[in-house]
C-alpha cells in the first residue's frame, strides 16, 4: 500500500469509527476545523493524561497553570507575534492554489531524503547481513548526490528566510524544478509574507472595541505570569511551568488532516534556567522528550531528531522530534533554548521587572528559558498512524486493528456476553461494575463474538472479557489480547490485576523512571 493510500484510509478509519468528524460537517463543514468524537475525546484525554503525569507529577520542580485565551493586547507586540509571525506564501498562477514557500522546499528536501534511502535499502537487499548502512551513505555516489542536495536546499532556504529575501525564496523554487502538486505547473507568483494571528474585538460594539487575538500559542500566558507562580509557590530556579490550552492561527494553507489545523491545542512547558546553563538543560529536555515519546512502544523508527539551521529570533538553540507520517517524516515537538528574550521583552513593555533572586549566587536576574511544546492533535495523529494495522489472518480473514499503547486506548475492556440469554448478560454487567470505576469500559452484547471482537480491534480496544456458560461453573472468563489475539481463561478475582497490568498509566509511567 502507498502512503497516500494509506493515510486515506487513516482518515477514514478515524471518522468511521468515532475518532475525528469534519467540523459542522451538515453545512458541508469549516476547512482546516474538526470535532473529535466519542472515541477520539477518550484518545486526545488520554494523551493529555500522560503528557501531565509525566511533565509535572513526576517533577517536584515544575508545576500547572491555565492561563486565559485573550490576552492584553501588548502582549503580542511585545513577543514579536505583531510584527514577525508569518508565513512566506506562494500562489501558482494556473491552479489558483496558494501554498507556504518553506513547506514545498521542505517537501523537495525530503523527496531527496527517501530517493537515499530507497537506495540504501535495494543495496542492504542486494548484500544481505554484510551491508554496512554508513559506509553505503558516506561512499555511494548517488546515495551522497541525494543526500547533498537536500542540506543544500534546506540551508538556502533558511539563510534567505533569515534575511527576509523573498525574492531568494522564489527564485531557489524554481531553480530546483518544483511544480505545484496539484496541477504541476511551475508557473509561481512572488512570494509574501502573511501574519498568522485571528484577531477580534472586546466591547460592547465594534466601533468602540480594544482590538485583541485569539492567542496563537500558550507560552506568553506563561511567561506573564513567571513571577505570580514563582512567588506564590516559593519556586526556586530551576523550575518549570507547564500548560495546556486551545491556540489559533490563520493558517491559509491548512492541510494533512489534523496535522495542520487552525483551532489546535498546545502542551508546553517553560524551564527557567540560570543564564549560562540554558545548553545543559536544552540537552536534558531533547533527551527527556524522546525518551516519553517512544516509551509508548510505537515503532522507534518513526522518530528522529532535527537540529534547526534556521533559528526563531527568541532562540539560541532548536531542535525537533520529528514523527514518520505516511506524508514523510514531520515536526512532533519542538524543543528550544529561548535564552531571556520573552522575560526581557515582556519588562520592556510593562514597565515591570521580571527578575529572580538567586540566593546561591546573591544576585538578581532574568532567567533563561528552556521550551518543550508539542502539539497535541499532532500527537494523536502519529498515534493512530503508528498504531494502524491491516492484517491477513490464518484463516485467510482480514481485520484491521489500532495496536494503540494500552494506556492511551479510549476503551480499556470490553465486556461480552457470549449470549443474550442464560444469566450471561448479568454476570457480565457485574464484571462492568466491578471495572468501570478505574477503567473506561464497553459493554458489548450485538452480534455474533467474532464481530464484536473486530469492532474493538478497529477502535484499539486491549482487551476483550468474554463471559460464557463456563463462567456460571468455575467463576473465570475469557481474557482476549488485542495485539496477538490470545485467548486466556482468568479467574474472575484475578481479572482486575490483570487488567491493570496490562492497561494502567503506572506501568506506562514506570519507563520514565
Amino acid at each position: 500500500m502507498n502512503q497516500d493510500d494509506l493515510f486515506k484510509k487513516i482518515s477514514s478509519h478515524a471518522k468511521e469509527y468515532g475518532f475525528i468528524f469534519p467540523s459542522s460537517e451538515i453545512y458541508d463543514g469549516l476547512a482546516a476545523v474538526y470535532d473529535y468524537g466519542q472515541n477520539g475525546v477518550e484518545l486526545k484525554n488520554n494523551i493529555r493524561h500522560y503528557w501531565w503525569k509525566a511533565m509535572v507529577q513526576m517533577h517536584e520542580n515544575i508545576v500547572g497553570l491555565d492561563t486565559a485565551i485573550f490576552m492584553h493586547p501588548t502582549t503580542w507586540k511585545a513577543s514579536g507575534h505583531v510584527d514577525a509571525f508569518n508565513d512566506p506564501l506562494i500562489d501558482n498562477k494556473d491552479s489558483k492554489k496558494r501554498y507556504r514557500a518553506d513547506v514545498l522546499l521542505e517537501d523537495y528536501a525530503e523527496k531527496q531524503l527517501q530517493k537515499a534511502e530507497k537506495e540504501i535499502q535495494k543495496a542492504a537487499k542486494r548484500f544481505g547481513e554484510s551491508f554496512d548502512a554508513q559506509m553505503f551513505r558516506e561512499t555511494n555516489p548517488r546515495v551522497k548526490k541525494y543526500l547533498a542536495e537536500a542540506e543544500e536546499t534546506l540551508k538556502r532556504m533558511a539563510g534567505h528566510l533569515e534575511k527576509g529575501e523573498l525574492d531568494e525564496v522564489k527564485q531557489l523554487i524554481e531553480e530546483k524544478g518544483i511544480a505545484d502538486p496539484v496541477s504541476g505547473s511551475k508557473n509561481w507568483t512572488d512570494v509574501r509574507q502573511f501574519n498568522l494571528m485571528f484577531g477580534t474585538q472586546m466591547g460592547s460594539v465594534a466601533e468602540g472595541g480594544s482590538q485583541l487575538y485569539l492567542r496563537p500559542e500558550t507560552a506568553q500566558g506563561i511567561f506573564v505570569n513567571f513571577l505570580n507562580v514563582q512567588k506564590t509557590g516559593r519556586m526556586k530556579i530551576p523550575f518549570g511551568i507547564a500548560q495546556t490550552g486551545k491556540a489559533f492561527r490563520n493558517e491559509i494553507v491548512a492541510r494533512q488532516f489534523i496535522f495542520r489545523m487552525r483551532e489546535f491545542e498546545q502542551m508546553e512547558m517553560q524551564f527557567f534556567v540560570r543564564p549560562g546553563e540554558e545548553m545543559k538543560w536544552y540537552g536534558y529536555w531533547k533527551e527527556q522528550r524522546l525518551k516519553w515519546h517512544l516509551a509508548l512502544g510505537l515503532d522507534d523508527s518513526l522518530y528522529r531528531y532535527h537540529d534547526h539551521e534556521k533559528l526563531a529570533h527568541y532562540a539560541n538553540a532548536a531542535a525537533d522530534i520529528e514523527f514518520r507520517f505516511p506524508f514523510g517524516f514531520k515536526e512532533l515537538e519542538g524543543i528550544h533554548s529561548r535564552t531571556d528574550f520573552d522575560l526581557k521583552r515582556h519588562e520592556e513593555y510593562s514597565g515591570k521587572k521580571l527578575q529572580f533572586f538567586d540566593p546561591e549566587i546573591n544576585e538578581s536576574y532574568v532567567p533563561y528559558v528552556v521550551e518543550t511544546s508539542v502539539g497535541l492533535d499532532r500527537l494523536f495523529l502519529s498515534v493512530l498512524s503508528g498504531a494502524y494495522r491491516e492484517e491477513k489472518l490464518d484463516d485467510s480473514s482480514e481485520r484491521v486493528v489500532l495496536s494503540i499503547p494500552p494506556a492511551l486506548a479510549p476503551v480499556k475492556v470490553a465486556v461480552l456476553p457470549l449470549l443474550k440469554k442464560d444469566g450471561l448478560p448479568e454476570i457480565a454487567r457485574e464484571v462492568m461494575q466491578g471495572l468501570e470505576l478505574e477503567y473506561n469500559c464497553q459493554y458489548d452484547e450485538k452480534d455474533a463474538i467474532g464481530r464484536r471482537y473486530r469492532r474493538h480491534d478497529a477502535i484499539g480496544t486491549p482487551l476483550c472479557v468474554t463471559v460464557d456458560h463456563q463462567t456460571k461453573e468455575d467463576r473465570s472468563v475469557t481474557l482476549r489480547d488485542r495485539d496477538s489475539m490470545e485467548q486466556i481463561r482468568v479467574p474472575l478475582e484475578e481479572l482486575e490485576e490483570r487488567v491493570k497490568k496490562k492497561v494502567s498509566f503506572t506501568e506506562l509511567l514506570l519507563k520514565l523512571k
